[in-house]
């Protein structure tokens, strides 16, 4: 989408403006059942909160059942092209290795591709991996779907730069388990725990790591799951410690039940979204100069700050004037 020279994204992110402002949450689902609830839950939740504030991406590598693989791919078309226009749905094919890998994108991307937000492809290890996969959406006729990879081995970490750094690519997400298990038992079970995972040093590096790389390029950083689904409150210090400590602005959820903790903990602080308010609209009748708000000085780089906040808030479903959400709605979509 090309924005008005005006635009706050176009004014104080310069370079970085098209970078996608995604919804905070992406919440997996690959049984049908599932993936039909999850479609219709996003539904309901977009009327409640009047935008879409989770993203669905219904889930081939593990929700196809072997042997399978062709018709769970039907399903996953079906079920994005019933999906109403407005929606964020997504769709994460086979790993590149995989022997289904092509066959899933040329069907989900070559038949519901204009309905997709974007694809999904796990096991990526390097630069090589994403060229392949973009070369094949483009073929399949969709040559500006956004690519979302998971990182998910010692090797993509160490790659994690130059796959941020591909303009197709618009987030990276990081894939506990199979890092961990790909250390060959040098990294202990426990890394994969609500707990492990945010104090083993090798763990919170690659953590950090692809963190930084998402942030050089503009794109978004994707926190991994937390398993421990009926722990409402493991889930809420969980998406603290990613946001707040490890600079994650998105997570996954595997269950209906951590939606709402993630929008929660990564909805800003109410004060700080009306102050947020006050300073982006005298900035913008500024014309962007510096402005003395309370009797601190404000410029292009505390806008920059106050601007974000402003997406979060509209992200996480928050109540904002129209003064500043007509900037912000458009975005969705």
């Amino acid at each position: 989408m090309t924005l008005p020279l005006d635009h706050p994204r176009s004014v104080l992110l310069g370079s970085q403006a098209g970078a996608f402002a995604l919804p905070v949450c992406d919440h997996y689902s690959g049984v049908e059942v599932r993936m039909r609830k999850s479609l219709q839950m996003q539904a309901e939740m977009a009327q409640e909160f009047g935008a879409c504030v989770f993203d669905v991406t219904l889930d081939c590598e593990d929700g196809a059942p072997v042997g399978g693989e062709r018709e769970h791919a039907q399903l996953v078309v079906d079920l994005v092209r019933n999906a109403a226009p407005a929606m964020r749905v997504a769709a994460r094919v086979h790993a590149t290795d995989h022997p289904s890998f092509e066959e899933d994108i040329q069907t989900i991307v070559g038949q519901a591709g204009d309905r997709l937000s974007h694809l999904m492809v796990p096991k990526v290890e390097g630069l090589h991996d994403v060229q392949r996969a973009v070369a094949l959406m483009d073929a399949a006729g969709a040559p500006n779907l956004p690519l979302h990879v998971l990182i998910e081995s010692p090797l993509a970490v160490h790659h994690a730069f130059a796959i941020a750094a591909h303009a197709r690519v618009q987030s990276l997400s990081f894939g506990l388990m199979d890092f961990v298990s790909a250390h060959g038992g040098a990294i202990g079970s426990d890394a994969m725990g609500v707990t492990g995972q945010f104090t083993h040093p090798m763990v919170v590096r690659a953590k950090l790591e692809m963190a930084a790389a998402c942030h050089a390029y503009g794109k978004t950083p994707s926190h991994c799951v937390v398993t421990e689904f009926n722990d409402p409150e493991a889930m809420r210090q969980s998406v603290l410690q990613a946001s707040r400590q490890l600079s994650y602005t998105r997570m996954w959820s595997i269950h209906p039940s951590q939606i709402r903790p993630i929008l929660d903990a990564f909805s800003p602080d109410r004060a700080e979204v009306e102050m947020s308010v006050q300073i982006i609209e005298a900035a913008h009748a500024a014309q962007w100069a510096p402005i003395s708000h309370d009797g601190v000085l404000h410029d292009r780089a505390s806008y920059r700050y106050y601007w974000q906040v402003l997406e979060r808030a509209y992200q996480t479903g928050q109540a904002l004037p129209e003064s500043v959400k007509v900037w912000l709605a458009p975005q969705r979509g």
